[in-house]
């Protein structure tokens, strides 16, 4: 096995690397340092609004595509209880809060093993006109994404 050889750096001309070693360079040097830091700390620092207690309780509208057409889901939600409207069903949860963006949802009249299961919600954003979830089954890692306007 052959080792490769490092040859020195050759430098023809001194003042080529010298701009960077001048106070000229040193000063350019400090000022991309400067704006470097600053763009880092500008979007570092970004956090998306997020005021949960906003959305706890209230009327709301989930909006989702099922087989190809578009259906809505109205949900009210109180502090403990959420009660899903679809297709001219109702369904009843319990509504337990982890903390104020994160809660357990447990249906209380299951039909199935599948409705047995409860689904962790986490709001991930909001705005004035209601909030960007994210949600999956208690101990799965698939999770989902959707968004949900306050009707009243």
């Amino acid at each position: 096995m052959k080792m490769a050889l490092l040859r020195p750096l050759k430098i023809d001309s001194p003042g080529k690397i010298g701009l960077f070693c001048s106070s000229k360079g040193i000063a350019i040097m400090k000022k991309l340092l400067l704006l470097l830091s600053l763009v880092f700390i500008l979007t570092g620092c970004f956090e998306p609004e997020r005021n949960c207690t906003d959305f706890k309780t209230g009327t709301f509208e989930y909006k989702t595509y099922l087989n190809g057409e578009l259906a809505t889901s109205t949900f009210i939600r109180n502090d403990s209880i959420e009660i899903d409207k679809f297709q001219g069903k109702s369904d009843t949860s319990s509504v337990r809060w982890i903390n104020d963006c994160e809660y357990i949802l447990k249906n209380l009249n299951p039909k199935s093993m599948a409705e047995e299961k409860p689904i962790h919600m986490k709001i991930l954003t909001t705005n004035k006109d209601g909030y960007t979830f994210e949600y999956g089954i208690v101990g799965q890692d698939k999770k989902q994404r959707g968004s949900v306007n306050r009707v009243k």
